[in-house]
């Protein structure tokens, strides 16, 4: 009878399974069993489907998008300071000092 009903449920399980996200509870589940807090974990499947009825995508599709898009809009900052004019004085000024300080030691 047990069996029946665990080998039943499975069945039902695998043509329902594409219905509903299953990794939709997955984070509020692990939040459930971690603190234990049942509103904690109601709250966090709350706004994460708030936010995908919102936006039409998930959280972390929202902050795949979101980090793309800074990528594309950073500046090589390193790269523009070691190729500007500033940088190149300054940096031949310093090695300027350095080899007539170099050269009065020789002396």
């Amino acid at each position: 009878m047990i069996n029946k009903r665990i080998i039943f449920g499975l069945l039902i399980i695998s043509f329902l399974g594409g219905c509903a996200s299953p990794t939709a509870m997955l984070g509020p589940a692990y939040t459930l069993t971690s603190t234990g807090n049942v509103f904690q974990a109601g709250f966090s499947y709350g706004t994460n489907e708030v936010i995908t009825r919102y936006t039409g995508k998930t959280p972390i599709e929202n902050l795949k998008d979101i980090s793309l898009s800074k990528e594309k809009n950073k500046k090589n900052i390193q790269k523009e300071t070691l190729e500007s004019q500033e940088f190149y004085l300054l940096v031949k000024s310093k090695i300027d000092k350095s080899s007539k300080i170099l050269n009065l030691s020789n002396q």
